[in-house]
């Protein structure tokens, strides 16, 4: 049958059909994975998320990104503080750590807990934590209910349009060590 629902077809679970995730709750990503399209990717929109990064040494850049100048999020650092980044339609929030992150192996974890219930586009709020300590948090008035756009997600860098004007187009690439980042939906 055709299918009206023009947004909601962006969301396979929204929509009601499998996507290539296939019900998992988590994926692992290593440095490298770049360009990866949406529908190859976890669905972090609508839902209480996690992202988790292991990092081998600190460094500047994005750690981990999806989307671009018009719509996404990104987990970056930058002067030595991690900070979290959602584009919504071009207004950009940004959660920024109070804390620089320590010499060595360090974990960076972005907590949302998603305010909306069923509601799609909802905001939420927002926690960065170091090591299990958390040094940053804010709230998102709403996010991207259906599709982020055509901008691929990309991990130690930003790949097209940048997320944020906090860091540049083609000069984002982390200069530290990513061991791996674990993105989970709850």
């Amino acid at each position: 049958p055709l299918d009206d629902r023009v947004q909601v077809r962006f969301n396979a679970t929204l929509a009601g059909r499998p996507d290539y995730m296939g019900g998992r709750t988590s994926l692992v990503l290593y440095p490298g994975m770049i360009a990866m399209k949406e529908n190859a990717f976890i669905d972090v929109k609508n839902r209480n998320s996690s992202i988790t990064a292991e990092l081998e040494s600190i460094g500047s850049g994005v750690i981990v990104a999806q989307g671009g100048s018009h719509s996404g999020w990104s987990l970056y650092v930058k002067d030595g503080r991690p900070a979290f980044a959602y584009n919504y339609l071009g207004a950009v929030t940004t959660i920024s750590a109070s804390a620089r992150l320590p010499a060595g192996p360090a974990t960076v974890t972005y907590d949302f807990a998603y305010a909306g219930g069923g509601k799609p586009g909802a905001g939420g709020t927002g926690t960065l934590s170091i090591n299990g300590k958390q040094v940053g948090a804010g709230t998102l008035a709403r996010t991207i209910p259906f599709f982020y756009g055509s901008e691929t997600a990309d991990v130690g860098l930003d790949l097209y349009s940048p997320v944020t004007t906090a860091y540049a187009k083609g000069d984002n690439e982390f200069t530290g060590k990513i061991k791996r980042v674990t993105i989970a939906v709850k």
